[in-house]
């Protein structure tokens, strides 16, 4: 043997990598490739986990009340936990359906049910708050709010109309601009209406999200932007009451005992909690100290028993929340997906943020509960449903399409038969057995040259259905005589016809029989 001789050869590249690993069986978690999976499992996991803590920190922060004003310390508990199963119970009605049914066939029904929801505030069924505003109607003896399940309406409605002009091209620039002013811009009126700028500005910076997401020009999401700070400070100093919490988060001293009190008493919680806090139902801030303990202020209750550490904690699981509804959002099949999954999480990462941020003092007070945090029958049932639209996406994504994907689908046997007809007995497609009686005798199938030579193309039969031997073919071939242009011979032994290719390259690209001068 001869020796090895070593060579220089570095090892391969990473696209030579990623080529082998496109090739590899991707891992599968419960028969699902693991892309699609891993955050569906991670984000069905947090939210579990928000939601128990949820009710756990409501029970918390609501006893005492509860006790001193119904006589039952787990009042505001059950009716969470009612409102938090008929969540789940709607959630596993929209994971069940494919998300194109929400977004394209139901959606017109449910644009009009909100839009006459959001409507009903300013009738007589509406109850209008000690500041002016109405954003509640009753129902049964419940109390709901319109615009807590108008948002998942906005966001399926902008992921349509961007779907039908940026993917599907079925529309124009003007058709989509005058889309997007009609399906989003009517039930976001009648929110400002209420008025209600926790919820426009939580839809506002979806909305730009998503816009970024689907290829909006830069130049209109700023000047929707700058549009959106202009009136956000055109109503925030509308009227003393919005114009007060603004004043409020810039010196919540000034007026300790009146405006800045709920401010002052939550900074006192988070004082008290420390790095671990004083434990879970140790908070004194709860006993008529901290005004909506249970509700707005929930954040400074979670600071004071469960200290830093907590408070930060309910951060991180948030933090994991988005990382798995974006990693849902990049597998999405289409860009409806991709919207509508991006589109739900901002909903809730931004409207936790606005806040804790307004519970800190860093921004002026939205009322804005945490999502599956806070007490708050409609804000339970909508954060849960919009967490099952984010997991529909998932459970509805596939693998795209590749291009040999497309080139298999488009194979046709000869005559335009395919499967089931005689004609095309012989040639099966991936996963489509052929039975052994259709099969040509000799196994394979032959391929025949269009507009070549006459014969079959990998030898031919003898009588009987016994292939000919190959090896006479390639003598023959390899014997053949030159002619004195140097071009191959057309006969061969064993009927094979062999193609005259001509002396040189420029002879094969002219046409057979054709002159010099007829070049194709």
């Amino acid at each position: 043997m001869g020796a090895l001789r070593l060579t220089g050869r570095r090892g391969p590249s990473r696209r030579e990598r990623s080529a082998r690993g496109a090739g590899r069986e991707e891992r599968t978690i419960f028969g699902v490739p693991e892309r699609f999976m891993r955050p569906r499992l991670v984000l069905l996991a947090v939210t579990a986990i928000l939601v128990g803590f949820g009710l756990l920190m409501v029970y918390s922060s609501s006893s005492v009340t509860a006790l001193a004003e119904n006589g039952d310390a787990a009042y505001y508990l059950k009716r969470q936990a009612m409102m938090a199963l008929l969540g789940l119970v709607a959630a596993g009605v929209i994971v069940h359906f494919d998300y194109h049914t929400w977004c394209r066939t139901l959606l017109t029904p449910i644009w009009v049910l909100t839009v006459i929801l959001l409507a009903l505030v300013f009738t007589p069924f509406a109850g209008g708050d000690a500041y002016g505003a109405n954003r509640w109607i009753t129902v049964a003896g419940f109390q709901l709010q319109p615009s807590e399940f108008a948002k998942l309406t906005i966001v399926l409605t902008g992921a349509n109309v961007a779907q039908r002009y940026f993917e599907e091209g079925s529309i124009t620039w003007h058709d989509f601009l005058m889309l997007m002013a009609l399906g989003v811009g009517v039930p976001l009126v009648l929110i400002v209406a209420q008025p209600d700028k926790g919820s426009t500005m939580v839809l506002g910076l979806t909305l730009v999200v998503m816009g970024y997401l689907a290829g909006v020009p830069k130049r209109f999401l700023a000047f929707f932007l700058v549009l959106g700070l202009v009136g956000f400070v055109a109503l925030s100093l509308k009227d003393d009451y919005s114009r007060q919490r603004l004043l409020t988060m810039l010196d919540p001293w000034k007026d300790p005992y009146k405006t800045g009190y709920q401010l002052i008493q939550g900074f006192y919680a988070f004082g008290s909690g420390g790095l671990l806090g004083v434990g879970v139902g140790f908070s004194r801030q709860k006993y008529s100290y901290l005004p909506m303990a249970h509700n707005d202020f929930i954040y400074a209750v979670i600071g004071e028993e469960c200290g830093f550490v907590g408070a930060l904690g309910l951060l991180v699981g948030f933090g994991v929340f988005a990382w798995a509804g974006l990693r849902i959002a990049r597998h999405a099949p289409d860009l409806a997906g991709r919207l509508i999954a991006a589109g739900c999480t901002s909903l809730i990462v931004v409207q936790t943020l606005l806040n804790v941020a307004g519970v800190l003092g860093i921004f002026p007070l939205s009322g804005k509960p945490i999502p599956f945090i806070s007490y708050g029958g409609t804000s339970i049932t909508a954060s849960i449903m919009i967490a099952g639209m984010i997991v529909s996406v998932s459970a509805h994504s596939r693998l795209p399409e590749t291009a040999h994907d497309s080139a298999r689908g488009s194979w046709q046997v000869e005559g335009g038969a395919r499967e089931g007809s005689r004609a095309g007995a012989g040639l099966s497609f991936v996963g489509e057995p052929s039975p052994r009686s259709e099969r040509p005798s000799g196994g394979r199938a032959r391929l025949t040259v269009v507009d070549g030579g006459g014969g079959t193309g990998r030898g031919t039969r003898a009588p009987g259905g016994r292939q000919a031997p190959r090896t006479e073919g390639r003598r023959s071939g390899r014997a053949a005589s030159r002619g004195p242009s140097g071009a191959r011979g057309r006969g061969a032994a064993g009927g094979r016809q062999r193609i005259d290719l001509g002396p040189s390259a420029s002879d094969r690209l002219r046409g057979r029989g054709r002159g010099s001068g007829n070049r194709r």
